[in-house]
């Protein structure tokens, strides 16, 4: 396998979880990387690092650290390959999704073959989309081509746009040209964060992180006002380092100060900026974040017991018990037949079949069947 190696690339990675107040536990196994991270090249075959199942559920932190690590040194060198963005600040801004996520979304990421199919697991939407349609277009697209613009991989790039949660936050400025980096020219374009940072003051904004250093979400909820334009015309936002769309955001006239609520989708994956600003005339700029849209996060079913039924069979007899229903709301996950004798094993199960345990007692005195139902829901309203 082709190998680069980066020492200093890892550090980002560590700090960045260190910001995020992540457990010591956590942060250890991401210091072994900072010696020397070997990150495979766009070039290496994909299927080099084979990934073994590494149980379910939740991660202890030393777990979870081990997972990051891994998904790091697999598709850091391809991140800054094939999308151009440096390695130490793609891992640093994944930190949020790697600590936050659900652990089983991680190593489902982890077994996929393709960058893409990966990043759509960690969303939780990796079943959407396979590898080998990922692999078919890449294959089928002329070298060079961007990956966003290959068709095929609309959606699995696009997975984590969909079936988004809106949070509103208390606004917030993130951008004022006037504080910082002065106006944007005419014909000009300038690029900006909306999320992963400690402090927008560089941007001319809050030195707070707006309540947004946790999250990098996949669109933002913006209100984007043009102060004093030069003359008249209009001011588009759009996705950094994407195709500037023909259409406007904010539309002025000269000397005005005009403002606009808009929705600015966030590049996926995640760039070292969030959204640009083009703008016909120079003009100064405040942008101020309202909210997020994001992916909803993993939520544990909860569970209970329908309680017991029981019956008694006799010797040298075969009987069925039915396990009581399950309240309202509440879906059977798992039936549980338990014999009350070694010499009365269960002959038959049907969860699906009305929660029917079946006992064949071969024993010399009678004993007891018991049926019961595991049920679940999605906790919320």
């Amino acid at each position: 396998m082709s190998v680069s190696f980066m020492p200093f690339h890892a550090m980002p990675v560590q700090d960045a979880v260190r910001r995020h107040a992540m457990s010591a536990a956590l942060v250890a196994p991401l210091l072994v990387a900072a010696l020397f991270l070997p990150v495979a090249t766009a070039a290496a075959p994909i299927r080099t690092m084979p990934v073994a199942a590494v149980g379910n559920g939740p991660a202890t932190p030393a777990e979870r650290g081990a997972l990051i690590r891994r998904f790091v040194l697999k598709w850091g060198g391809y991140a800054e390959r094939v999308y151009g963005v440096d390695v130490g600040v793609w891992s640093g801004r994944m930190v949020p999704t790697f600590a936050r996520g659900d652990a089983d979304n991680l190593r489902e990421a982890l077994r996929r073959d393709t960058f893409e199919g990966a990043l759509a697991a960690l969303g939780g939407v990796g079943h959407r989309v396979g590898d080998d349609r990922i692999i078919d277009g890449l294959a089928a697209t002329a070298p060079g081509t961007p990956v966003r613009q290959i068709p095929a991989l609309g959606k699995a790039l696009g997975a984590l746009g969909e079936d988004l949660v809106y949070t509103p936050i208390q606004p917030c400025r993130i951008v004022d040209t006037r504080n910082a980096g002065g106006a944007i020219g005419a014909g000009q374009t300038r690029s900006f964060k909306a999320a992963g940072t400690s402090s927008y003051a560089g941007q001319g904004g809050s030195t707070g992180n707006c309540g947004m250093q946790g999250e990098i979400p996949s669109a933002v909820a913006l209100n984007v006002t043009a102060v004093v334009p030069v003359q008249a015309g209009y001011a588009t936002v759009f996705p950094h380092a994407a195709v500037r769309p023909d259409t406007a955001s904010v539309n002025y006239a000269a000397g005005a100060i005009v403002n606009s609520a808009i929705i600015a989708k966030i590049p996926n994956p995640a760039l070292n900026l969030d959204f640009s600003i083009f703008s016909f005339a120079q003009s100064d700029f405040v942008v101020d974040i309202v909210g997020y849209f994001a992916p909803p996060r993993a939520t544990a079913l909860s569970c209970v017991d329908s309680g017991l039924a029981t019956v008694t069979i006799g010797v040298g007899a075969t009987g069925q018990v039915t396990a009581p229903a399950c309240a309202a709301g509440y879906t059977a996950t798992q039936l549980d037949c338990e014999s009350g004798s070694w010499f009365m094993p269960i002959v038959f199960s049907s969860l699906r079949g009305g929660g029917i345990c079946g006992a064949r007692n071969n024993g010399s005195t009678s004993a007891v069947l018991t049926a019961a139902r595991r049920c679940c829901r999605v906790p919320g309203r």
